[in-house]
């Protein structure tokens, strides 16, 4: 039992990374078509597209942050972080079906966006994104590194530069659609290993029963009802960020499918992760690693698979390897399409494209390879998130429709502000302010600094987006003009042969998507 050697890891690992390459190559070359390169819009049912929502939720990062959240918070925290990560499904079903119908020529949120909000915030939205899809993607490597580190004594650059190679080569040949293809073997991935640590954990590895009790991982704690708030904020707001999720959104056939798609993906999520994260537990009452063990929290599913046999490691590096390939290419998938649609209008060639993501990849192995905390990352993104995403939403209610790009850029800029005003307040100090951006200091504190962070951001953005819309009221008021509204029923820019996602006949309206209020009202009166 133990880590395996670097030679019996590397006859493991080569072959694994060659074979997926051959598969996929061949897999993406006959299925390869042109018209879905970027997207496969209205081509998926339900269950195909659950699994695809699961593949892009799933990657070997749960590997080590579920298990840590349960080390650190116990079974409460554990359950807030799995329910926090599935429920957000349901917002695809919910917001898909509107967006869908007023760009239903799009596949990414950004194209809602740019209809609805005008150029300059659409391209501040793709820039939220690009970075957020970059630090998933370096979390992703960070993880495989940490993965491969752990359980034998390779080094880990060569294969992670192979796993890149890999995946880059065979989306550049299949495109968006062979993600598609991968998203579902990746599932059955999952279940597979599940199967096997559970087995294998029930065989060798002995509890000490007498730990259940005094470890009180399994009582309710105040970190975890501060979670239900923090990842609640975080998980939601940053999946608008995640330009995968609105490809798939965008790929099913029809709102039921959506609908049951999404559910069955929440289902499969919540208990995947759940079952991975107790591992967190389980390695506490097998006496192998401490309570909020700040050494090994990260790695207590690993701790406990170096009690198993060999060969059981083995077969688990296999899946995690193929595991991480399947999750690279969905975020090289996202990273082409939104670089294609958001920065060029898909006026590109699928090789430059590919070519700027390649490029790309660089940086990410890099800062992949020094990323010590994989949470952090996440968290990072879930701040900035949490200051646009709720201005942006605000979009959606014709109660708003006074709404601009000055509001949304302004509240997501001030929401990021009154971040920093709140750790610079409640810290006494502006440099520990400006760390309580980047979370610095951690989720799992005795503190109330990474609560206030993601309760400052949010309301933040949101005051100021409603500030900078009373000095535009006002500005107005004082030079006699007319404040500018958008006029949701005129936006639809769309063919007379256009029928949206059911298959019903669209028809075709003005693109003036703009009138005053006064006008709105003049319309409405008659």
């Amino acid at each position: 039992m133990g880590s395996l050697s670097s030679q019996a890891a590397q006859s493991i690992l080569w072959p694994t990374y060659l074979l997926v390459l051959l598969a996929a190559c061949g897999v993406a070359y006959r299925n390869r078509d042109s018209l879905t390169f970027l997207s496969a819009n209205r081509t998926q049912k339900a269950v195909p597209l659950a699994f695809n929502f699961v593949g892009s939720s799933l990657g070997v990062g749960i590997l080590s942050t579920f298990p840590k959240v349960a080390n650190v918070d116990g079974l409460h925290g554990l359950m807030v972080y799995a329910l926090a990560s599935g429920l957000p499904m349901f917002l695809f079903a919910f917001f898909g079906p509107q967006i869908r119908q007023q760009v239903p020529n799009g596949f990414v949120l950004t194209e809602w966006v740019f209809q609805r909000y005008g150029q300059y915030c659409g391209f501040y939205l793709s820039a939220c994104t690009i970075l957020t899809l970059f630090l998933f993607t370096v979390s992703e490597i960070a993880s495989l590194k940490y993965c491969i580190e752990t359980l034998t004594s390779v080094n880990a650059l060569p294969l992670i530069i192979a796993e890149c190679v890999v995946t880059t080569i065979y989306t550049t040949i299949g495109g968006f659609k062979i993600s598609f293809l991968t998203d579902t073997l990746q599932v059955g991935i999952i279940f597979v290993l599940v199967a096997i640590v559970a087995a294998a954990t029930g065989k060798y590895v002995e509890i000490d029963t007498s730990m259940i009790e005094s470890s009180e991982l399994l009582r309710p704690n105040k970190l975890g009802y501060q979670l239900i708030y923090i990842l609640a904020v975080a998980v939601f707001t940053n999946d608008f960020f995640m330009s995968g999720f609105w490809l798939r959104t965008f790929a099913a056939k029809n709102d039921r499918e959506l609908l049951v798609g999404c559910s069955i993906a929440f289902f499969i999520i919540t208990s995947i992760l759940v079952l991975i994260g107790f591992t967190g537990i389980i390695s506490v009452w097998a006496g192998l690693v401490k309570v909020r063990d700040v050494n090994l929290s990260d790695s207590c599913l690993f701790v406990l698979l170096t009690q198993l046999p060999s060969w059981i490691v083995g077969i688990v590096l296999v899946f995690v390897a193929v595991l991480s390939t399947c999750t690279l290419d969905s975020l090289q998938s996202a990273l082409v399409s939104s670089i294609s649609n958001d920065l060029f209008g898909n006026k590109l060639s699928s090789f430059q494209v590919r070519a700027l993501v390649t490029i790309i990849m660089v940086p990410v192995i890099v800062v992949g390879l020094k990323a010590t905390d994989i949470l952090s990352i996440y968290l990072i993104v879930d701040l900035l998130s949490s200051s646009v995403i709720p201005v942006l939403l605000l979009g959606f209610s014709s109660r708003f429709d006074f709404m601009t790009s000055w509001e949304v850029i302004g509240g997501g800029l001030g929401g990021l502000f009154a971040v920093w005003v709140f750790g610079a307040v409640y810290y006494n100090s502006a440099s520990e302010g400006a760390k309580l951006l980047l979370i610095s200091n951690g989720l799992y504190n005795e503190d109330w600094g990474a609560f206030g962070a993601f309760v400052a951001a949010p309301f933040g953005g949101l005051a100021i987006g409603f500030t900078i819309f009373a000095l535009r009221y006002t500005l107005c008021h004082i030079q006699g003009t007319e404040i500018r509204a958008y006029h949701p029923v005129s936006h639809y820019d769309l063919l007379p042969e256009s029928e949206d996602l059911n298959g019903n006949a669209l028809k075709p309206a003005s693109t003036n998507c703009t009138v005053t209020i006064a006008e709105r009202a003049s319309d409405t009166l008659s």
